[in-house]
């Protein structure tokens, strides 16, 4: 769609007067001089053109004060669940499918351009992603202009023959090893998918590559389809392996490709690292019902950059829908799986529909006292903490941080600690033997949601499990000793100290204090139930399979889905070429301009 240019006249006049970044969301201050007062009206489109003259990408505008716009783009994401493209871009305004003005650059930032970009390392810091800001030379005014590019690793030194030699060699041992597999699985999925053509209509996977087991919402799906009977329906196929962190045979990645090539849907509870490199036929819907509620530490694309953050394409980009509690915290989601907001669908979690029971209450309330009999008549905390470290392998907590004596002594009559380590920390926790009638190490049991029934204070710090918890109304606290290390490593996706509902201490002798006092903060709890919860019910499950399975997604998200397919074609029509110009293999030719 050619594009009416109205740039030269200068009816409205853009200007870049601010910069700044928050993880991967770019945010550029935009203020507008208008010709005419007329020139006010109508909706005004802020995209990213690049040197082709293709918008590649679609600004926000967050928000406006007065003649100034802020605008936000994801670079992860340009619309499409793909980063956006290297290339050279400039900002272009628009206004009814007319360009109206090429932003320029206020002179009070030209000196700080530089300050601007960002470089984000990933595949474990042997490619890069860069944003790079600068004002184009040889011009009359000073348009602003950004250049992204994505590259690999490359040589800082000129390379010896043995350099050379020994690099081949590790090259050709990858390929005979790994990298062939890849493309074998590849072949053999194909395959599977062309000869299970009949057999894969109402075919259902539930797959786990963390888990030996099915477990929480693919479990609570699962049981509920077949509550429904619609397993006389819906074939039922399963698989859990811990194939992220054992290898594995053969034989079980010829069983996954099977169950893979003839299901319709795949249901998944966690990054699938084969489906980094693995690409589902478009047939097939792949939805992530995810592990974890919302706490507040970044994962997947909202730490890009970071150590251990996912490649520019990877499984997160494969998923057609993702769930979350509430509409109000499914952009978290979305920036952590690089794709869009609305695909994130707020069904609640599934594995809440037993939690929320009272008869399943009652039961697990009445086995948890048999078998902790230390607990019967006493208020319990529950110290159940995130693990340190990268990864199951290196998965630790720092004990020596923990004043046994001091906590002891602040419980009183009143008290008693249970210890539930995050499950990949694997070290006991070291209570001394004179505590040990107060202090419990719980980590064997299974299942913390179900100790949340018997729990009266929950004491944590960045973990997620603060979200079924606080359907308890009880109080919290956190012990964040390493904030400013856990925000630089990890990242926050909100700020902590806001969000988090209920007492933040940073040190465990404040941590003592306020619990000596009582001084909770309870008050957030309520909040955060509001802001996380769309639906307080049993009902998540049905909902997966209704909206997901059946298809019958409410009309408001419909819509919304509809909506966002409907810009992205839009965008990828619009021709920004000036007039006069001619796309070449090599570029743009001016009018006039030969190779």
């Amino acid at each position: 769609m050619a594009m009416t240019n109205y740039i030269d006249e200068k009816r409205i006049t853009a200007v870049a007067t601010a910069v700044s970044w928050e993880r991967i969301y770019l945010y550029i201050d935009v203020k507008l001089q208008y010709k005419t007062p007329k020139e006010r009206n109508g909706e005004l489109c802020f995209y990213a053109v690049d040197a082709m003259y293709y918008a590649q990408a679609k600004f926000k505008v967050v928000s406006r004060t007065d003649d100034t716009f802020r605008l936000k783009l994801n670079i992860t994401n340009s619309g499409e669940n793909a980063c956006v493209p290297s290339g050279e871009y400039r900002l272009i305004v628009c206004r009814d499918d007319c360009q109206m003005a090429d932003c320029e650059t206020d002179t009070a930032i030209v000196g700080s351009m530089s300050e601007f970009s960002r470089n984000f390392l990933y595949s474990d810091q042997t490619r890069s992603y860069t944003v790079t800001f600068y004002v184009e030379e040889d011009a009359d005014t000073l348009p602003f202009r950004f250049y992204i590019l994505a590259a690999g690793q490359t040589n800082m030194v000129f390379p010896t023959k043995t350099h050379l030699r020994d690099k081949l060699r590790i090259i050709a041992a990858i390929q005979s090893t790994w990298g062939s597999r890849k493309n074998i699985l590849r072949t053999m999925y194909s395959f599977f998918y062309k000869l299970y053509a009949t057999k894969r209509k109402n075919t259902i996977l539930f797959m786990s590559e963390q888990n030996k087991v099915i477990a929480s919402n693919l479990k609570a799906v699962s049981d509920r389809m077949r509550e429904r009977g619609m397993d006389k329906e819906y074939r039922l196929l399963y698989s859990a392996r811990s194939a992220a962190a054992e290898p594995q045979s053969l034989k079980s990645w010829v069983e996954l490709m099977q169950k893979m090539a003839q299901s319709s849907i795949i249901f998944i509870d966690d990054h699938a690292p084969l489906l980094d490199w693995l690409r589902l036929s478009p047939d097939t819907k792949l939805i992530q019902l995810w592990h974890a509620g919302a706490g507040f530490k970044s994962s997947g694309y909202s730490r890009w950059g970071h150590m251990g953050c996912p490649g520019a394409t990877s499984c997160h980009r494969q998923y057609d829908f993702g769930i979350a509690g509430s509409r109000n915290i499914a952009p978290f989601f979305s920036e952590v799986w690089g794709i869009n907001d609305e695909q994130v669908l707020p069904t609640g979690m599934p594995r809440m529909d037993e939690f929320l029971r009272e008869d399943y209450q009652r039961e697990k309330t009445k086995e948890l006292y048999d078998k902790f009999p230390v607990v019967k008549g006493k208020k319990v905390m529950l110290f159940a903490p995130t693990y340190r470290g990268r990864g199951k392998r290196f998965a630790h907590y720092p004990y020596e941080l923990i004043d046994f004596k001091g906590l002891y002594e602040a419980c009183g009559s009143e008290y008693v600690v249970l210890f539930k380590m995050h499950p990949w920390v694997s070290s006991k926790v070291p209570i001394p033997k004179q505590f040990q009638d107060k202090f419990l190490d719980v980590g064997k049991y299974s299942k913390i949601n179900d100790l949340f029934y018997i729990t009266d204070l929950l004491v944590t710090d960045y973990s997620s499990n603060i979200f079924e918890y606080s359907l308890m109304r009880r109080p919290m606290m956190f012990f964040a000793y390493d904030k400013i290390q856990y925000s630089f490593s990890r990242g926050f996706h909100r700020d902590y100290e806001e969000s988090a509902p209920g007492k933040v201490c940073y040190t465990f002798a404040e941590f003592l204090d306020a619990f000596r006092r009582k001084d909770f903060e309870y008050e957030k709890v309520e909040e955060y139930v509001k802001h996380h919860f769309d639906y307080i019910d049993s009902g998540a499950s049905d909902r997966v399979i209704d909206w997901l399975v059946l298809g019958k997604l409410p009309a408001d998200i419909q819509a919304d889905l509809e909506r966002v397919k409907e810009e992205n074609t839009h965008r990828k029509a619009l021709d920004f070429l000036p007039e006069g110009c001619k796309r070449t293999e090599l570029g743009v030719l001016k009018e006039g301009e030969i190779l």
